[in-house]
């Protein structure tokens, strides 16, 4: 399972109800924290989420809505007693931008930096695979997917066919090869096919781009800013280097995602559900996001 919150929806400024854009994603007892601009502490706060438990930090670029707010996020991983390292991913540039941010802020663990614009700059928190990728915006940027793979199905009966003792089984199903008498029997004769995972885009801050479409095929949920409601600031948006409803609606529908969430909205959208319908009618599973909204994704049987 991938337990997935989004912590707050805004974009540029934070508002009386609605915290900077930042998602919490958790499996188990890892979770991976992206992006955190001024406010963070308090949304994680109010959505309940365990901050000890973050292992990995995705940052996605450097505008202060997005960053503003790590150093306060890291002091509040040390109150929780958080001793484990912990990564930090974002664009080149991250490493200094940390050093200058940990003048006010010295963490109780290790900061392991990692600068990438690269697809193939894979980190793990726990079972959830963290993969960047680029996307359009006014400076570098990253997307992210985090994917949870899922092990092909245990046979017994062949198992038995095999005559492999029941005490050998776990070890098959850990993926190693056990040895019976003079035998050595490998995992994938007694497991099927990897099955279908689970997979979560996010992206913010960005012009349509195929990367996003590429990393994003077949998602069950992907995350994508909606800073303009209607078609008729496009202009502003490519200026900006941002998307509308229809616009990010277009992605999912392309990339055959299962479910969209929209969010970094920008502060003159009062309303954002006002708007709904110009992002259903492109992609009929949108839902526009809220602060706190959580979901908990589960593998198909």
């Amino acid at each position: 399972m991938l337990d997935v919150c989004l912590l707050g929806t805004a974009g540029m400024v934070p508002l009386k109800n609605r915290w900077l854009t930042s998602l919490y994603v958790s499996e188990g007892n890892h979770a991976v924290l992206i992006d955190c601009g001024e406010g963070t502490q308090i949304a994680l706060s109010e959505a309940g989420c365990r901050v000890k438990n973050i292992d990995v930090i995705c940052i996605t670029h450097f505008h202060q809505d997005h960053i503003g707010g790590l150093a306060g996020v890291l002091l509040m991983m040390s109150n929780a007693n958080r001793t484990e390292d912990v990564t930090l991913i974002g664009p080149p540039g991250l490493i200094d931008v940390v050093q200058k941010l940990l003048v006010c802020a010295s963490p109780s663990f290790r900061l392991l930096a990692s600068e990438t614009l690269e697809t193939d700059a894979v980190s793990q928190a726990g079972n959830i695979e963290i993969q960047p990728f680029p996307v359009d915006h006014v400076i570098p940027c990253l997307g992210y997917t985090l994917t949870v793979h899922r092990k092909g199905k245990f046979d017994p009966d062949k198992a038995k066919k095999l005559g492999i003792p029941l005490n050998a089984w776990s070890i098959l199903q850990r993926g190693e090869s056990v040895k019976i008498d003079d035998q050595i029997i490998h995992p994938e004769q007694v497991i099927g096919p990897p099955r279908k995972g689970l997979k979560v885009l996010y992206s913010t801050d960005t012009r349509p781009a195929d990367s996003i479409i590429q990393a994003g095929k077949n998602a069950d949920l992907m995350i994508l800013e909606g800073n303009y409601a209607s078609d008729q600031d496009i202009e502003k948006a490519k200026k900006w280097k941002h998307m509308t409803f229809s616009e990010a609606a277009g992605l999912a529908k392309k990339a055959e995602a299962k479910e969209l969430w929209l969010t970094h909205f920008s502060q003159s959208i009062i309303c954002p559900e006002e708007f709904q319908e110009n992002a259903v009618s492109v992609f009929p599973n949108t839902i526009i996001g809220r602060d706190g909204m959580q979901k908990t994704l589960k593998f198909e049987n």
